[in-house]
């Protein structure tokens, strides 16, 4: 269900690119005001990704996923009555108010319903509904443009959006038990109440010359980590996302004692926030402007670069939707595979370099060779998305934190667009909104690379350091 609705709402939003070229012609806006379309629908999202998270930490995603989709689609029914472009405008900002629900409502639905070793492939699944929906877009809104006008296909994109609210809404529901759910696999610094004991057996007696009443549940003396001071302080605050990011995944279950070492270290802890935060934004920050820019360009350079007709352009941008959501698919399920989801999304900023560079030479300028590229860039650079939100979303994220680190990508989301417009009004051509993007892909790709880097390194030497506490080993009784 949480695939199906973000099919539904991203159709229209996702399909502003594919009626690139109807809108310019009958509106008579350049690329620049196009781009503008596209970034009102994702300007909203800038405060509307922060209140959705405060909501989805108050409320059951159910509800504001379903509330959030259904505005979407009322806001597209009321624009067939838009008279021109300024109207326009006005339907894409409310479009993007209703879609803010929609990333953080979903993520943090299938978090909660997949434990780690599944999440990755599971988020995966769940993000190809954005390529998805573009690609039912490209294939039938410029036909349904072509053969009555754009405000019709406004229309269908309203009523597109408000069957997935509906079906959320009747369908979809929260698990029944949360707890029985397996815990993320870097599980938060301070230990939950399931994890301070070994399952497997039953809980020590009291030593014969404890203080404490028969009442107490442990010895004061007691090496558990319920002792802890990290326990003591930090019991009641609730879980940090960042600490439970899966930038590097260990073993599934830290022991007691390890778990104890790394608490009394405060640089430890620190850095454990800090490098995914860090890697978050910077990468995702970069990649949604690339995804921005396949969105919006691949259209008018295969019609004005490659020479291709307007809907040949369109039917080539289907494909490359199809591959953004298989790669949205198989490179989560590859991310549950490898060592570290990071790995994944960096590889990936690698690739989609690549891509753009081919794209400024010869090669793009010719139809066979610029779809290929094309589809190779929808593959990589939508496609990442799948292990990234695996990354930021897992069960012990909450809404709110999850929405904040959308709420910075966005910023992205929505400058980029009229900014790669303006390059091409100015420059005449497209060469230099692409190097501009592997530009910013190679400095991000730096950065993140050595912070990461340099975070794994401190953690392993803070570790190192701290001594062993005495007594046997708490894993292994």
């Amino acid at each position: 269900m949480a695939t199906f609705t973000q099919v539904t709402a991203a159709f229209f939003v996702q399909g502003l690119g594919a009626l690139g070229v109807v809108l310019r012609d009958d509106l008579n806006i350049s690329a620049a005001q196009l781009g503008l379309l596209v970034s009102a629908a994702q300007l909203a999202p800038l405060v509307g990704l922060l209140v959705a998270g405060v909501l989805l930490d108050r409320f059951d995603e159910r509800w504001v996923v379903g509330i959030g989709a259904a505005l979407v689609g009322a806001a597209l029914l009321t624009g067939t009555l838009a008279p021109g472009y300024p109207a326009l405008l006005i339907v894409l900002l409310v479009v993007g108010a209703g879609y803010s629900t929609i990333q953080p409502g979903g993520s943090k639905s299938v978090a909660s319903w997949f434990d780690d070793s599944r999440r990755g492939l599971a988020m995966g699944i769940r993000q190809a509904g954005l390529p998805l929906g573009a690609v039912a877009a490209a294939a039938t809104l410029p036909l349904i443009a072509a053969a009555a006008s754009w405000r019709a296909a406004i229309f269908v994109g309203g009523a597109v959006a408000m069957s997935g609210a509906i079906a959320f809404m009747l369908v979809y529901r929260s698990p029944a038990s949360p707890s029985n759910l397996s815990a993320p696999s870097v599980p938060s610094l301070v230990p939950s109440p399931s994890s301070r004991s070994v399952p497997s057996k039953p809980p020590s007696p009291l030593p014969v010359s404890s203080p404490l009443p028969v009442s107490s549940p442990l010895p004061v003396s007691s090496p558990s980590p319920v002792s802890s001071p990290l326990t003591a302080a930090g019991a009641s605050s609730p879980p940090n996302w960042s600490t439970t990011s899966n930038l590097s995944k260990p073993s599934s279950r830290l022991s007691a004692g390890e778990g104890n070492r790394a608490g009394s270290q405060a640089g430890v802890r620190g850095d454990r926030r800090a490098v995914p935060m860090r890697f978050a934004v910077v990468t995702g920050t970069c990649m949604v402007a690339v995804h921005s820019g396949i969105g919006l360009l691949t259209v008018l350079h295969l019609h004005e670069q490659a020479g291709m007709t307007a809907a040949a352009a369109a039917a080539a941008l289907v494909a490359v939707q199809f591959a953004g959501a298989a790669g949205r698919i198989g490179l989560a399920a590859l991310s549950d595979r490898s060592r570290s989801r990071a790995t994944v999304v960096t590889a990936s900023m690698l690739a989609v370099a690549g891509g753009l560079l081919a794209l400024v030479t010869p090669a793009g300028r010719h139809p066979v060779t610029a779809v290929l590229l094309f589809v190779w860039l929808g593959f990589f650079g939508i496609g990442w998305y799948g292990p990234w939100i695996a990354i930021v979303a897992t069960p012990g994220s909450t809404g709110f934190s999850i929405g904040l680190v959308l709420a910075v990508n966005q910023i992205a989301v929505v400058i980029a667009p009229p900014l790669l417009g303006r390059l091409r009004d100015v420059s005449g051509g497209f060469t230099a909104g692409w190097v501009l993007l592997i530009a910013l892909l190679m400095l991000s790709w730096g950065y993140a690379v050595k912070h990461s880097r340099t975070g794994r390194l401190r953690r392993t030497a803070c570790r190192a350091a701290q001594p062993r506490p005495p007594g046997p080993h708490p894993a292994h009784g």
